[in-house]
């Protein structure tokens, strides 16, 4: 939770400036961090002027400032509230006293100008000066009904509820010349008769305009008591955060210190200073009782509390709705507009004062003159587009397959393929053209021979029920876990509490960031664990110099490592989704980690000496050690943590559980329900799951099963089975892995399993020796082992963006290109020797 949010949404606006300064109070606490380091290392001249000064004592003098201007704030605030209570309290004795005498004459009126003469009696009431309202955007919602309930005294007076901040103040003495007015009427009532309308008239405009400002006043003194009483809250504890931030940057015990000699004995932060406040606000209560709901004090309560704002408060973040705003960077970076030309860089969105944003424009010489264009109608996008199309309408009418489900299922392939790979609209985008395009094209065949072509409405039950499967569910669970753990914080102290271990020598902070990025795409994914690992070392950043190569071999490392992350567990990543779905029978949890945990940990190392000879981070680099989380597990982390190593464990159990669960995805179901049932999780964090990843996975399902229904796969299987018979398995293995590195180098490494592993899973049923299941694991696993460029993956592209403090980012291209390459190519070496045994021990 973002403390600084609460205070800017939750202060009230005229006292802003009276808060704790929360804000700078953390800029002097990095500031100070700096020092310490700057103090503990580094040369002569980078040192601090003043050394002998204890951050200790800077921090707490400046938290003696803010404690001292809140405190006088609130003791000038408290007691002007508190006199203005005892005014409305006087007044509010003295209205019911004259609206008593009232009460009386009424039962001796006529009952005449009742209806007609209450309009101008409301417009009147409008028409009354009131000082400025705190909440100036509700002023003109309650014009209409705030008179309502005070037009007759005694049994209708409830009023119906208006947010009003402050009001008119009605002096003491205008009752008295209400009481006179009253003693007026009653002499003359006698003598003119024919009067006595015009004079009880003006009489009760009098008493009624009175109430509805007395009721004003009530409003706004109720409200701005429990202002008072939030200020006290909110600076309370903006304190306690910002001496436990001290405390877990600069490694000291200030907090508990601080607050209990300091904070807590402080006038206005005591318990009997919140109970006069409570007692304060509930004279208030009973005032709005007597003179609007006839002593129903729950009435009362409820309307007063209706003019209350809602307090704001912000949830911890998962990792996938911190995702979010790392994939609208992402997508910046790497297409920079849209097919209409409008710039997907937030910096360029319109602002407040800018003019109308129009979509650019270009001109065009042609022989018949010049003519400007939309930028659109000429851009890159446009003309890819068109190709791909006119590719996908040849393909539909040029004869290349024998039969016309597997001709318009060729078409199909490569249109996706095409777009999928240009990205010339959003990937999940093509995926939902899959259904569509499966239907229209009638590429399902029926499973029995002779294999006759379905129709329409039996294809559109085929297709959608392909894409809604198992394997779907498995994905959603992942997800959940991922978002359990990181609302919960649970990933992130693992990850400190091992990073804390590493020490400040650049060469085991590097291994160690390595470790725990991979460890944590294992577990929450490789698209989740970069936003994680990053926002740990956010500290160690701050603290190098410009251009530190311990920098850009840090953040480097933890992209690398999340990719080769990504291999390591079922859940790690989309792709592998997409493998275990093909391959039969699924391999166990078990049999996934004897596979892939050798071939993680071997690449890592070679990973982590390449950077370590191309970066040589260890020069001169002073590193800031990170600290682990010292707050004690909750019941609450406690539960997510139970859940979370139940589930995977009965993932690593499934083939057991087979007769009673039937598939890992069914499994999956348990976390859902559990987190999002007993409100860990809410709405928006289900909301906030990357659904693009999930639709583009399911059009992945829907274009392997056209494919393999309509014969298209079969065909061209039988083909290349023909040109690779020769070759032994390990070739065939080096062939295939070799061939997918290079694909989803350039391509998304879960589109490129999506297009490539249906053709090798049938390649591998196709040989002389039979080895599918072993063929689609080295595929998959060497779909996460490319990296070579930014666009290689979410991971790569996450590092990319990555700025320093100036704006600049630490990484360019020839940084990946140079590390990423080699990369590559060493765990494409350790696929095919340690992976191909480890297969090869599990019977794949």
């Amino acid at each position: 939770m973002k403390f600084s949010h609460s205070i800017q949404f939750n202060a009230v606006p005229d006292w802003s400036t009276h808060y704790i300064a929360y804000s700078n109070l953390k800029k002097l606490i990095y500031q100070l961090e700096k020092v310490i380091h700057l103090s503990s290392g580094g040369d002569g001249e980078s040192r601090p002027l003043i050394q002998h000064e204890d951050p200790e004592i800077v921090f707490v003098r400046a938290l003696d400032v803010e404690l001292e201007k809140v405190l006088s704030f609130y003791t000038v605030k408290e007691r002007e509230l508190f006199e203005e209570v005892q005014n409305v309290l006087r007044d509010v004795d003295a209205f019911d006293e004259q609206s008593g005498d009232t009460d009386q004459e009424r039962q001796l009126r006529p009952p005449t100008r009742g209806s007609e003469q209450q309009r101008p009696l409301r417009a009147r009431s409008e028409s009354l000066p009131s000082r400025a309202s705190t909440d100036e955007g509700s002023n003109s919602d309650q014009s209409d009904n705030e008179n309502t309930g005070l037009n007759t005294r005694g049994k209708q007076r409830r009023l119906s509820p208006g947010r009003r901040k402050s009001s008119t103040v009605i002096p003491g003495h205008m009752m008295s010349s209400i009481g006179d007015m009253t003693a007026s009427t009653e002499m003359t009532r006698s003598r003119r008769f024919s009067t006595t309308f015009d004079d009880d008239y003006a009489e009760q405009a009098v008493l009624f305009s009175s109430g509805i400002m007395l009721k004003k006043r009530v409003i706004n003194l109720y409200v701005q008591l429990c202002e008072l009483k939030s200020y006290i809250q909110l600076n309370r504890t903006g304190f306690s955060k910002v001496l436990k931030k001290f405390d877990k940057i600069i490694d000291r015990q200030l907090r508990s210190k601080y607050m209990d000699t300091f904070v807590d004995t402080a006038y206005a932060f005591r318990p009997e200073t919140s109970k006069t406040l409570e007692e304060q606000i509930h004279l208030m209560v009973h005032a709005y009782m007597d003179i609007v709901t006839q002593g129903d004090e729950a009435a009362a309560t409820r309307d007063l509390r209706s003019h209350l704002r809602e307090h704001v408060v912000w949830e911890r973040n998962t990792v996938w709705r911190e995702l979010i705003g790392m994939e609208r960077r992402a997508e910046a970076a790497s297409l920079g507009h849209t097919l209409l030309g409008r710039d997907t860089d937030p910096t360029s969105h319109r602002l407040q004062g800018d003019d109308e944003l129009v979509l650019p424009t270009k001109e065009i010489a042609t022989p018949l003159g010049r003519f400007r264009l939309p930028a659109w109608l000429v851009s890159s996008t446009l003309m890819t587009l068109v190709i791909i199309f006119a590719i996908f309408f040849a393909l539909l009418f040029i004869p290349i397959m024998k039969k016309p489900e597997q001709q318009n299922c060729l078409a199909l392939l490569v249109f996706v393929s095409l777009l999928w790979a240009t990205e010339a609209i959003p990937l999940f985008v093509t995926s939902l053209t899959i259904p569509f395009l499966c239907v229209v094209l009638r590429v399902f065949r029926d499973a029995d021979k002779p294999h006759h072509r379905l129709g329409a409405k039996a294809t559109t039950d085929a297709v959608f029920s392909a894409m809604w499967t198992p394997v779907i569910m498995l994905l959603l669970g992942g997800f959940t876990l991922a978002a359990a753990l990181s609302k919960c914080g649970i990933d992130k102290r693992i990850a400190t509490f091992v990073l804390s271990k590493a020490g400040t020598q650049p060469r085991t902070v590097l291994i160690a960031n390595m470790a725990v990025a991979a460890f944590a795409s294992m577990l929450i994914s490789n698209v989740a664990a970069p936003v994680l690992c990053f926002g740990i070392i956010e500290p160690m950043l701050r603290n190098l110099p410009a251009g530190s190569n311990m920098s850009k071999a840090v953040i480097m490392g933890i992209a690398l490592a999340s990719n080769v992350g990504g291999m390591l567990s079922p859940i790690a990543s989309p792709q592998n989704i997409v493998a275990i779905g093909l391959m039969e029978p699924p391999p166990t949890w078990g049999e996934w980690f004897f596979i892939v945990i050798p071939v993680g940990i071997i690449s890592l190392l070679l990973i982590w000496v390449l950077l370590l000879l191309t970066f040589q981070p260890g020069k001169g680099t002073s590193i800031v050690p990170i600290r682990p989380v010292k707050d004690r597990f909750t019941g609450v982390q406690w539960f997510v943590t139970l859940v979370t190593v139940a589930t995977i464990g009965l993932w690593c159990a499934s083939h057991q559980l087979e007769a009673e669960f039937g598939h890992m995805g069914v499994i999956a179901i348990i976390p859902i329900v559990l987190f999002f049932g007993v409100g860990i999780l809410t709405k928006e964090d289900f909301n906030n799951f990357p659904w693009t990843i999930i639709i583009l996975a399911a059009g992945g399902l829907a274009l392997g099963k056209a494919v393999n229904s309509s014969g298209l796969l079969h065909t061209v299987t039988r083909l290349i089975t023909e040109d690779v018979q020769d070759l032994s398995l390990y070739g065939v293995l080096i062939v295939f892995s070799s061939l997918i590195l290079v694909i989803a180098t350039f391509i998304s490494h879960t589109v490129a399993a999506l297009i490539i592993l249906p053709l090798v899973y049938d390649v591998g049923k196709g040989l002389d020796e039979p080895h599918p299941n072993l063929l689609v694991m080295a595929g998959v696993l060497m779909c996460s082992a490319a990296m070579a460029l930014p666009t290689s993956g979410f991971p790569n592209m996450t590092a990319i963006m990555k700025e320093d403090p100036a704006g600049q980012r630490y990484l360019q291209v020839k940084h990946f290109i140079s590390r990423g390459v080699p990369s590559s190519l060493l765990t494409l070496l350790v696929t095919v020797t340690v992976g191909y045994a480890a297969m090869r021990v599990v019977g794949m």
